[in-house]
């Protein structure tokens, strides 16, 4: 069969601004088992050149698949594009078969499906077996209802199969890393780039994170076998930097060590950057020199908020004082830290913000990320919050780095202007300068240099945006209201 896997555009500006592109690891996961079970499978990633509306049509009515596979790692923004996609797509293909996939889509199923007919099969969870299954039924009707993990229309009903078993073994499934070879991948400066998982899953209960209930459970890939993968990904693409996508890589502490030393073994000489919990750098203070010497430069550590009350109440199950040791423990050993922070877990006053960036100048983090909470319907953060009011409608600014949920103390021009004080007090600080220009390590300096340029002009490109181009809801909405309208 010819199938066509689409990455959509996305409207982020993560995606636009650094002007550097990372492959979509989601597609190329499903890609690989397609191509071994002797399908015929094109990328199209419309995503790396913005590409229009019109052009993705164009190409896709060129190369006539039988089979459309649509997702994106940023399911929740990208899937109003997906729509509009699927809509144009039907209407110069309708015997071609459109799949999407992803976390949005996953829980969202019934109301993506009751108000888009084009849409004729959604994979829920996991998509390797999924997608597999699906292709070989050859979308007979008779066969359909027995594939499991799938959802799709019934006689004009929503319906959803039993859910697909867990994965247990994730090398049985090998990525299709040839797909993207017509793409010039790069992150941190220019360098080629894969992003890559050495696990799924994460084994905390975080209530504003939902990760844990859609990979089910922590499992990790043989730790010589993806150390092995990397080399090739090296050798035969010229990969430099490796993306982590990992929710929680260092989960089990052997196993991580065992993937640390196999890849220390190969001196590659690659840069790695990942996130990891900051109590589990603690936790790993012995051997963090073999986080060096694998090659991390840096760690993304989710701080999330100052108020010890606020972590208690979202089951962080992490503490200030572990969090400012992990920074420390990684500077000690020239990694860079990168403390996210995430407005609007409480409603927040003028002392809010200022006690947090009284609490970051504290951490003294090497670069920080600014946040907003996003209610995502699948989460237990979303129980809690779900009759507070929403002022962004726009589902396509649903991607963290946009004001959703009102504030009750605050407008939302004074909330954006506090972010980005305290992202200026943050980047610009003495301390942060001074390690800029002059830390020892010259790739590091030339990280840090490449992240700011990046920082400048998203700093001022939100706020011309926000002022000048956003709409908001001036009468706010309650999310549940949202969600029953979409």
């Amino acid at each position: 069969m010819k199938i066509l896997l689409i990455n959509p555009p996305h409207t982020a500006i993560g995606s636009r601004m650094a002007n550097e592109h990372l492959p979509p690891l989601g597609l190329l996961a499903i890609g690989g088992p397609l191509i071994d079970a002797g399908h015929e499978v094109i990328l199209l990633d419309a995503d790396y050149s913005n590409m229009s509306l019109e052009r993705i049509i164009e190409f896709t009515t060129e190369n006539k698949p039988q089979a459309i596979l649509m997702g994106h790692s940023g399911s929740t923004s990208a899937q109003p594009t997906i729509d509009l996609i699927a809509i144009r797509l039907k209407k110069v293909l309708p015997n071609s078969i459109i799949v999407i996939g992803g976390v949005f889509p996953t829980y969202h199923w019934k109301e993506i499906l009751e108000q888009n007919a084009n849409i004729d099969f959604i994979v829920c969870g996991e998509g390797e077996q999924v997608i597999l299954d699906l292709i070989e039924s050859g979308f007979v009707t008779d066969r359909v209802p027995s594939i499991r993990g799938i959802a799709y229309l019934d006689q004009g009903v929503a319906v959803k199969s039993i859910a697909a078993p867990t994965i247990q073994n994730l090398d049985d499934y090998r990525i299709g890393w040839e797909l993207m070879k017509d793409y010039h991948y790069t992150y941190w400066g220019k360098k080629k780039a894969v992003v890559i998982q050495f696990s799924r899953g994460c084994p905390y209960p975080c209530s504003y994170c939902g990760q844990s209930l859609f990979w089910k459970k922590w499992r990790n890939r043989d730790p010589q076998l993806l150390a092995d993968e990397i080399e090739m990904l090296h050798h035969e693409y010229g990969v430099e930097v490796i993306n982590f996508a990992d929710e929680n890589p260092s989960t089990n502490k052997r196993e991580w060590k065992k993937f640390l030393e196999a890849l220390i073994e190969k001196d590659l000489n690659l840069i790695l950057v990942g996130s990891i919990r900051a109590d589990n750098i603690v936790r790993d203070a012995e051997h963090l020199n073999l986080y060096k010497k694998a090659g991390f430069e840096r760690f993304l550590l989710g701080i999330e908020n100052y108020d010890e009350v606020v972590l208690e109440k979202i089951k962080k199950a992490g503490s200030v004082s572990k969090d400012m040791e992990a920074i420390d423990l990684l500077r000690q050993h020239d990694i860079l830290s990168m403390a996210t922070y995430v407005v609007g877990f409480g409603d927040e006053t003028t002392r809010d913000f200022f006690n947090s960036v009284r609490q970051l100048l504290r951490y003294d983090p090497d670069q920080v990320q600014l946040l907003y909470v996003t209610p995502h319907k699948w989460t237990p953060y979303y129980d809690e919050i779900k009759n507070k009011r929403i002022i962004q409608t726009d589902q396509r600014r649903w991607d963290y780095k946009h004001q959703v949920l009102e504030t009750t103390h605050l407008r939302p021009w004074q909330v954006i202007l506090y972010v980005k004080m305290i992202e200026v007090i943050m980047q610009v600080r003495p301390k942060a300068i001074r390690r800029w220009l002059f830390h020892r390590d010259k790739r590091l300096r030339k990280a840090m240099f490449w992240y700011n340029n990046i920082g400048k002009r998203v700093w001022f490109h939100e706020l011309f945006q926000f002022f000048f181009r956003e709409k908001r809801e001036k009468q706010p909405i309650p999310i549940e209201q949202f969600w029953e309208e979409l």
